[in-house]
């Protein structure tokens, strides 16, 4: 399972999801700033690839007029030069958004748009509420009228509920976190402020960058890389940073010590060009890899990685043991969301649709495969075979994350247990169900040294310790 299995559900069912990505930007000279949060989401695809969507405003402009456009599909798909050149606007909100079973429609698209009594404001969310259903419950019984079926658009009337009580936006935001419980990062556009915010234990990143007098909140750094933006800081967990012409105010009282950022940002769904809280996701990434050298090592010919997000892990590998690096692999970057599924019927698998063997690198030798995580197993079995009917002799897996054992409800739609390879069977089961010849996970004792012995980050999916208490029901189908 790697980065570019997002496409489609790649290989299968069995791949993971980011929720959402999300950018903003604020062109204090009055400029058009569609365009570059096009560029922007288009960096953050990875996160996001059902939906999309941007909202602007000119802030110079009548108070409150929003111009918006969101659909299905990439960004590329749904946006082209004709409907950017019909946002006009010096401030705005970008989306891109996988969705889980059942939500997948345009209205749930976003960046949400509320009109009320204020004014207007526009919002987009990463993440997911797990009192998300009882703040809908209240919220209705007060008179709300919900057009989606996500988290965000109750973190957006709670907001502007607030809003009503309170002399500023930001003041609206503060009193909206103090009532939700979960994951989220923010960015809400005010008609004159672009404001972001991260939850308490900073699940999801944010961070803030700038380019001559634009100011551009994203969930990566990757993001203000392509659009020429520098990086000026992390937004803290708790923060809330409010943009406007006098500069950035920043609001810490909701912060707290102790974090709970998600580990799996490094291990797979951050771009490896990325930095989140000041660590370096391919470092991060090759540090997996010299970890696995050093408790799993294996005789072997050759170290490859699944790409992409295998690719650095298997590096780190190949410096730790000296067993050479390559690549056995060759992925079509031309299938995209539109792909259709050979019916089950037909010869034809996914996987070799999407990924081929490099025969001439692997036949007859020792192979150490180099992957971020196993979830259901299929797809792994599925790569093992590949290698071996391209004469590999040997197939070594090792996995740079641990085994999952636990559902996630933060944002992430890793399953229930039942549908978890690892729960209730050994390493060595898992091993002969993928017809591997050896089999190693990265420990979990070892993950605070992959990031470089930084602490404070989530990894309930691996000990089933939530930070926060988990759900009694499975709330996940509707996440935002």
């Amino acid at each position: 399972m790697t980065e570019n299995q997002i496409n489609d559900n790649y290989y299968d069912e069995d791949s993971l999801h980011e929720e959402c990505g999300v950018f903003g930007a604020y062109d204090f000279d009055g400029g058009d700033i569609a365009s570059t949060i096009y560029y922007g989401l288009f960096a953050l695809q990875h996160r996001g690839q059902e939906s999309c969507g941007i909202a602007v405003s000119d802030t110079e402009g009548p108070k409150g007029k929003v111009l918006s456009y969101k659909d299905m599909g990439l960004v590329n798909e749904v946006f082209d030069e004709e409907k950017l050149e019909k946002l006009k606007g010096n401030i705005g909100v970008g989306h891109v958004r996988y969705s889980t079973a059942g939500s997948s429609v345009r209205e749930n698209a976003q960046p949400l748009v509320l009109n009320y009594v204020k004014g207007t404001l526009g919002m987009a969310h990463n993440g997911n509420l797990l009192n998300a259903v009882e703040l809908r419950d209240e919220l209705s019984y007060t008179g709300a009228i919900f057009q989606t079926t996500i988290d965000s658009e109750v973190i957006a009337y709670l907001i502007a509920r607030e809003r009503l009580n309170v002399g500023t936006v930001e003041e609206a935001v503060k009193n909206a976190m103090t009532k939700i419980k979960g994951a989220y990062s923010l960015i809400v556009m005010s008609p004159r402020k672009l404001i972001g915010a991260r939850d308490p234990f900073g699940f999801k990143p944010l961070c803030i960058g700038k380019r001559d007098n634009t100011y551009f909140l994203s969930s990566e750094t990757c993001a203000l890389d392509t659009v020429g933006a520098e990086f000026v800081r992390d937004v803290l967990p708790g923060e809330i940073v409010t943009i406007t012409k006098d500069g950035i105010a920043s609001d810490t009282s909701m912060c707290r010590k102790d974090h709970a950022r998600c580990i799996f940002e490094y291990i797979y769904f951050a771009r490896p060009d990325s930095r989140i809280d000041g660590m370096g996701v391919y470092e991060s990434r090759v540090n997996a890899g010299r970890i696995l050298a050093k408790t799993h090592p294996v005789e072997a010919d050759i170290v490859v990685g699944v790409p992409e997000s295998g690719n650095p892990a298997a590096l780190g590998y190949s410096l730790e043991s000296g067993i050479p690096y390559g690549n056995a692999f060759i992925k079509n970057n031309y299938v995209g969301r539109t792909f259709i599924k050979p019916k089950q019927e037909q010869r034809e698998s996914s996987v070799r649709v999407k990924l081929n063997v490099l025969k001439e690198a692997v036949e007859g030798k020792r192979v150490i495969m180099i992957d971020d995580s196993i979830v259901r197993g299929t797809t792994s079995k599925r790569i093992v075979n590949l290698l071996k009917e391209a004469g590999a002799k040997e197939v070594h897996v090792r996995i740079s994350s641990p085994a999952f054992l636990h559902p996630c409800y933060f944002g992430t739609d890793i399953p229930c247990e039942d549908q978890l390879i690892a729960s209730g069977r050994t390493v060595d089961e898992i091993c002969e169900y993928i017809c591997a010849d050896s089999l190693g996970y990265l420990e979990v004792d070892r993950l605070s040294e992959m990031i470089c012995g930084q602490t404070g980050y989530c990894d309930a999916c691996f000990t089933g310790n939530y930070p926060i208490e988990p759900p009694t029901i499975d709330i996940r189908g509707e996440m935002g």
